[in-house]
């Protein structure tokens, strides 16, 4: 869950809320005027967010990109799937296609 705070508590603990961008994972969502908020992750997100956002869907890179983002608790988990052969057969039908 990111954190929220005003610009002032930021600017006057700035150091402390990097550190938990860093250390802890945290996003960090700062409240401007005019109902604005700018938002703080760590350079990691970020890259793994551009990777996620600049590849195919169905590729490798998505896949581990997002099981990151997931890592990262900015995506949720996916559910379960019970391995049946319905399950395994839709992936051959995926390769014949292809």
């Amino acid at each position: 869950m990111p954190i929220t705070t005003t610009q002032s508590d930021f600017r006057n603990h700035l150091k402390d809320y990097l550190d938990q961008v860093n250390d802890e994972g945290q996003t960090v969502l700062i409240a401007r005027s005019n109902h604005r908020f700018a938002a703080v992750i760590s350079q990691e997100q970020l890259k793994t967010l551009l990777d996620a956002v600049n590849t195919k869907e169905d590729s490798l890179e998505y896949a581990v990109a997002r099981d990151k983002l997931i890592d990262m608790h900015v995506l949720p988990d996916d559910p379960i799937v019970d391995p049946n052969d319905d399950y395994w057969n839709s992936f051959k039908l995926r390769d014949k296609q292809q």
